[in-house]
């Protein structure tokens, strides 16, 4: 992980200034005694550099933008952002995928261990299709998640440790809890990752990411507003490449447990022309709408696949520059 030490060094230092762990010995804290080894103008601008060392050297060094999507389970980010990531991955920037849930139950013959394990090399493989730097599956139950304080500090850490400028997720409202539960629980990290004093052993933020969602269908209580709509036509094949390593899902448990028991040609070649058949929807009224707005009416019609994002209120609020900027595909 890119300037990791300096991370935890950074954490270090706040935990002796702030006092929210023991010090080391013959280092007191803050206001402890009339004199001190340093003073606190000392202490704060020590703090400040390597903050700073901790938390923005990756993106001054490399100037690669850093994107951390999260899904409720191995195969939603493929689903909602797969096409994005592989055009961030094609320009060199870091994209890292994470399952808040190990997908366990996401099977009618199998399920357990057995399923979270091959769920977990499924997402592997659809990370290096999509070219993607890292995809993470946390070990907790799929249909079993809760918006706990326990897991919202897994979030809180992963974004700190990816020092992430775009993170993506779900919205809050959804058929399915998992989802639901994902949306609230990366909402509830969106202002923590900048506050010290919420999972101190790891320095903050020195700047709150953007946070967007996922499309979705969903009308109530409000419907998808796609603030940003990103043109994948060129890499839809690797979406579909990423779909078919998740082989559990889009071959077996989507068309067969819950699918209405659909057919899935056997023969590689049909089977695959079946699945981009399954997944070649189009962009929607709002969604052609908003990519008139970033390509133009004239190529905006020459879109066929394309993947759109709504702004989260509560991290940055980036305008139509900066967005550009983050997303570096409007040429």
């Amino acid at each position: 992980m890119a300037n990791r030490t300096g991370a935890v060094q950074g954490a270090a230092v706040w935990r002796i200034l702030l006092g929210t762990r023991e010090p080391k010995k013959g280092i007191p804290r803050l206001g402890e005694g009339k004199e001190t080894e340093l003073t606190m103008k000392s202490h704060l601008i020590l703090a400040g550099v390597v903050f700073a060392l901790g938390t923005s050297a990756a993106v001054a060094q490399d100037n690669r933008i850093r994107v951390i999507a999260f899904g409720a389970h191995p195969d939603d980010c493929e689903v909602r952002a797969g096409g994005v990531a592989a055009k961030f991955a094609a320009k060199g920037h870091l994209v890292k995928f994470v399952s808040v849930t190990n997908g366990d139950a996401g099977h009618c013959v199998m399920g357990g261990g057995a399923l979270a394990k091959r769920r977990w090399a499924e997402a592997q493989e659809a990370a290096r299709r999509l070219g993607i730097a890292a995809y993470e599956v946390l070990d907790n139950h799929d249909g079993e998640l809760m918006p706990t304080l326990e897991v919202r500090k897994q979030i809180i850490r992963l974004i700190r440790q990816w020092n992430a400028d775009i993170v993506l997720s779900p919205r809050s409202n959804d058929y399915h809890p998992d989802h639901r539960y994902t949306g609230i629980l990366v909402q509830d990290a969106a202002f923590m990752v900048v506050i010290p004093m919420v999972v101190p052993d790891l320095a903050p933020l020195r700047r709150n990411p953007v946070f967007l969602y996922f499309e979705d269908g969903f009308q109530k209580p409000q419907p998808f507003q796609p603030d940003i709509a990103v043109n994948i036509d060129e890499v839809w094949g690797k979406k579909l490449d990423s779909f078919e390593a998740d082989e559990s899902q889009f071959y077996e448990a989507q068309p067969n447990c819950w699918g209405g028991g659909a057919v899935v040609p056997k023969d590689p070649l049909e089977r695959r022309k079946w699945l981009e058949k399954r997944w070649d929807r189009g962009p929607g009224p709002r969604v052609q709408s908003s990519l008139e707005k970033w390509y133009g009416p004239q190529r905006a019609k020459q879109i066929r696949h394309a993947e759109a994002f709504e702004l989260c209120e509560y991290g940055r609020r980036p305008g139509d520059a900066e967005l550009k900027k983050l997303f570096p595909f409007f040429e």
